[in-house]
Formats: structure tokens, C-alpha cells, sequence
């Protein structure tokens, strides 16, 4: 059995009424046109926005290189403002035997909570994977406020 792991990491956004929650519940699709160095290709299997159950696929980028991931949405709750997700295929299961991540927005706070287990004690902390989720949230502040 590898080493479970929690790592936690909340970003100030200057967005009100939590828009940022509503891009990754309604306006998923739209993440590659806003953050494309990190969301190379994102689809949504079966509709637009994403509800418990939905399996959502992306290729990212993570330190130079192409990688990819399938996800099912685990949970979404709209009063604690929270989505969670599964890494259920891709290249992070090629080091975690698991791999969940929660997003959940309180004021003007993001948080990002990723939950793991590595394979063996080797394997490095997920940094990169929490830095990606925090820069792609300050893409999607930075597209809000052009608007």
C-alpha cells in the first residue's frame, strides 16, 4: 500500500458571487479558450455542464510535456459551493493509485484540496499538479475581469 497524501492551497480571487465555481460546474467547456498553455483539449462526456457522474477528459500541460486525464465528478454541492473529482484514467495514475481533487470557493477564497496515494514513498508530492489548478484559477479570474 503507497503513502496517502492531502495537500491544500486557497488563491484570493477578486470575483464575486463565485464565478469561478460556475466555470468549472456551467462553463466548463470554455477552459481551453481561456487557459490554453495549461487546458489543451477538454470534452465533456454528454452535455455542457458537468453534474455528478459526468466523465470530463482533458490534455494539459504539466511541466512541458502533454498529458492527459479522464475524471468523473464525484460531487457537486451548490450550498457548500464544492466540486469534487476523480482522476479515473491518465498519465497521474501513472505515479498515484489515487488522485481526487475538490475545488470549493468561500468569499474570496479558492480552495483546492487534492487527496492522493502514492505508489510507493518515491514518488514525489503532486506540487505541480496543485500549481496548475492555482494558475489555471487565476486564468479564469483574469478572463472575468475583461469582460
Amino acid at each position: 500500500m503507497g503513502v496517502k497524501g492531502k495537500l491544500i492551497a486557497s488563491v484570493e480571487v477578486k470575483c464575486k458571487e463565485h464565478p469561478i465555481l460556475d466555470f468549472f460546474h456551467i462553463h466548463t467547456h470554455h477552459i481551453p479558450n481561456i487557459s490554453p498553455n495549461i487546458i489543451n483539449h477538454l470534452e465533456i462526456h454528454a452535455g455542457e455542464a458537468v453534474k455528478v457522474g459526468s466523465i470530463v477528459s482533458c490534455n494539459y500541460n504539466e511541466a512541458g510535456q502533454k498529458k492527459s486525464a479522464k475524471q468523473v465528478i464525484e460531487a457537486i454541492d451548490l450550498d457548500k459551493k464544492s466540486i469534487t473529482w476523480k482522476v479515473i484514467e491518465g498519465d497521474v495514475l501513472d505515479l498515484y493509485s489515487s488522485f481526487t481533487g475538490t475545488l470549493s470557493c468561500e468569499h474570496e477564497w479558492t480552495t483546492w484540496t487534492i487527496e492522493y496515494e502514492k505508489k510507493n514513498e518515491d514518488i514525489p508530492e503532486p506540487l505541480i499538479q496543485l500549481g496548475l489548478l492555482l494558475d489555471l484559477t487565476k486564468d479564469i479570474e483574469r478572463h472575468l475581469f475583461k469582460k
